[in-house]
């Protein structure tokens, strides 16, 4: 299994940005991730300086949002709405996006219901819930 440490994550999405930027070609997740980079340009100044990134620190007290926490969710949502995991996923955001009117405000709903499920995994100590996690996703898509 790929797990990445905060460095690994950082470079890869400075790396990205860099490459396109310059105009060189990109691996297909690194296209992923530019796609999701040029939705978001307050945080392109935080890509342009790899060494930057790595050390820089988003605390709630700055009350910025991590990008590169914000970037990795993007892709992760991307990645279980491809191949529809949880089983039911790709309906979902697909209603969502229709009701939001974009795939990019759809992703932030269901980075809140992720967040939402994630969280409560950890305060009762148990696997994360993927049944919980699409029926929020559901609720989102569904609720007036």
């Amino acid at each position: 299994m790929f797990a990445p440490n905060q460095e690994t994550v950082r470079r890869f999405f400075c790396q990205a940005w860099s490459q396109h930027r310059a105009g060189a070609p990109l691996a297909p997740m690194e296209a992923l991730a530019v796609d999701w980079i040029l939705h978001h340009p307050e945080y392109h100044d935080d890509l342009a300086d790899v060494e930057q990134a790595v050390a820089a620190q988003f605390t709630v007290e700055e009350g910025r949002t991590n990008p590169f926490l914000h970037l990795s969710m993007h892709l992760s949502i991307s990645e279980q709405v491809s191949i529809d995991q949880p089983r039911g996923i790709r309906e979902a955001v697909e209603r969502l996006a229709a009701k939001r009117g974009s795939l990019h405000e759809a992703h932030h709903g269901v980075m809140e219901a992720l967040g939402e499920t994630i969280w409560e995994s950890q305060r009762l100590g148990r696997p994360l819930d993927a049944h919980a996690y699409l029926d929020r996703v559901r609720r989102l898509a569904t609720s007036d």
